[in-house]
């Protein structure tokens, strides 16, 4: 069962290949996905019935089935049906409908042998195809030259990224002496404290692939670019593709019980990008393009979330960032369609308050929101972890991600009083609540999936630990990122008693920032000089050698 769930796709890839009409395609590609659906419905299951093990046909082709296959086979096979479902339509009348359906089933067959798969070498297989199947996929459409050219870029990234991944594999196949993760894994947990040396540099390079997979800073700039392929590819490659990352740093999370150098890297990188992700987002003229920048600082929450020990919680975030970003990229074609028609903005409070500057008076004191933006948030965040039987201060990647939860909530509490409600009071209960909500299922449900993944929790705790820092820069770092975010509060609160609008300020006294913001801090400019020297060399290497052979 676990061989036949990357096989179902295959099969459906060839037989579309030999249909002509659109409906039949259509119809015999979306059966398979949902054959292959069920089928790993069922496997997730049995995982969690305790049906796990390997299973092999030869000593390459073996297959694991585990709670970490099981549930990222379901989530891929999902958001690929949903996918298939969707591009029907989208696609109709274009050229070559058979031969994108053949490549999204190829596709989808690649991640899953990716995720299943227990030979090392049939995992790298499945981990270079996938990047291999998206290039054709995100240049289905040749004719078009940005699509080629920024489809070659992903390429590139992508065997940057394979290579990694290659030289981490071998590392540790030739280290220990076993190509199977089961047996590599014993071995790892038998010697692993003589080998840390080994084991740090395989755990470095693994991180530095999931990098290049999931378009960390600097390999971030292929994926927002990736925008001018067909839109249920954007969709697709949520599907385990932008956010294998995560799950390869998952899968050898065995190997970070004894190393702590990719875990640190993992961090400071993800925090990078987390940050600069959102800042592009926010001035992008193009909502494919602003999506694709919002992936990449989700992408890098997830590396932090994992650069921190939560290996759990980066998996919940790739299975809830990819079923809602997949979302978004397939409604986008509706809101282009909307805002063709009117082009008008929706006159809202937020609106009136950044165009027309219209603020309603506010009619409850400042203090009130205050204590309420710093003390509530807080003591929901607590709360949640101390229902869920989760200990918020016994690591410090616990505390990090409280952290976080209390930044986000504060943050939110603190927009409701910047933008000045009509009723104040009803609106921030209704935020309090939606919030309340969200923190609760992200705690519980990470908490669950922890247990799920690991149920061996010693090793969990052994990678925490690896995660952290000296406790005395930790406490300052705390610290300083806590003052930073109440002066930027003050900033704004002060910008907002004396009528001065932010996007105004960032444009006439941040110019120089907003320019280098709009122009992607010239990746773009940076990468296409190294390819013109690339090129340059190439063809004076080539010159050399005809000449040398004359």
């Amino acid at each position: 069962m676990v061989g036949l769930l990357p096989l179902l796709p295959i099969i459906s890839a060839v037989t579309v290949v030999f249909l002509k009409e659109e409906k039949r395609v259509r119809r015999v590609s979306n059966a398979f996905a949902l054959a292959t659906f069920l089928l790993s419905l069922y496997l997730l299951l049995t995982a969690l019935a305790g049906g796990e093990g390997v299973y092999a046909f030869t000593a390459f082709l073996s297959f694991r089935l585990d709670a970490l296959s099981a549930l990222m086979s379901a989530i891929v096979s999902f958001i690929s049906l949903v996918v298939h479902f969707y591009a029907g339509r989208y696609m109709q009348d274009e050229p070559g409908y058979a031969r994108f359906y053949a490549l999204l089933d190829l596709t989808v067959s690649a991640i899953l042998l990716t995720v299943t798969a227990e030979h090392l070498l049939l995992l790298f297989t499945g981990w270079s195809l996938t990047g291999t199947f998206l290039y054709f996929l995100l240049t289905h459409n040749y004719g078009r030259r940005p699509a080629v050219r920024y489809g070659l870029w992903t390429l590139v990234i992508q065997r940057l990224g394979d290579a990694f991944l290659l030289v981490a594999l071998l590392l540790l196949a030739e280290g220990f002496g076993s190509y199977e993760l089961t047996g590599l894994f014993e071995r790892i947990e038998q010697e692993g404290e003589q080998k840390r040396l080994l084991l740090e540099l395989a755990g470095t390079f693994v991180v530095l692939s999931a990098f290049a997979k999931s378009a960390q800073v600097p390999f971030h700039l292929w994926l927002p670019y990736t925008m001018e392929g067909p839109t249920p590819v954007s969709a697709l490659m949520h599907a385990g593709i932008v956010n294998a990352g995560g799950f390869i740093v998952n899968r050898f999370a065995p190997v970070y019980a004894f190393a702590e150098v990719g875990l640190h890297l993992a961090f400071l990188v993800g925090l990078v990008t987390a940050v600069l992700g959102a800042l592009l987002m926010l001035v992008q003229p193009d909502v494919k393009k602003a999506l694709g920048y919002s992936t990449v600082g989700q992408m890098g929450y997830m590396m932090m979330e994992a650069g921190l020990g939560a290996f759990a919680l980066a998996v919940y975030h790739l299975f809830a960032h990819g079923v809602f970003k997949a979302t978004l990229f397939m409604s986008s074609g509706t809101v282009i369609h909307e805002a063709r028609k009117d082009p008008n903005i929706p006159e809202d409070e937020i609106y009136k308050f950044f165009v027309e500057r219209e603020l309603p008076p506010l009619k409850l004191p400042w203090y009130f929101f205050a204590l309420i933006t710093v003390l509530v948030p807080f003591g929901l965040v607590v709360f949640a972890h101390l229902a869920a039987g989760v200990d918020a201060f016994k690591y410090q990647g616990a505390v990090v991600l409280l952290f976080f939860g209390w930044i986000t909530g504060a943050q939110t509490v603190f927009s409701i009083y910047r933008y000045g409600a009509k009723s104040p009071v009803k609106t921030l209960l209704f935020v309090l609540a939606s919030f309340t909500v969200v923190i609760l299922g992200y705690v519980f449900i990470g908490h669950s999936f922890e247990r799920f993944l690991y149920p061996d929790q010693e090793l969990i705790k052994r990678i925490y630990l690896n995660a952290e820092i000296d406790p005395l820069i930790f406490e300052l770092q705390i610290l300083l990122l806590t003052a930073v975010a109440v002066a930027g509060w003050f900033y704004v609160y002060y910008a907002y008693e004396s009528k001065e609008v932010i996007i105004e300020k960032l444009r006439e006294r941040y110019a120089l920032l907003y320019r280098l913001l709009a122009r992607e801090l010239y990746f773009k400019e940076f990468y296409e000089k190294v390819g013109e020297l690339l090129t340059t060399l190439g063809r004076r290497t080539d010159e050399l050698f005809r000449g040398l052979v004359r």
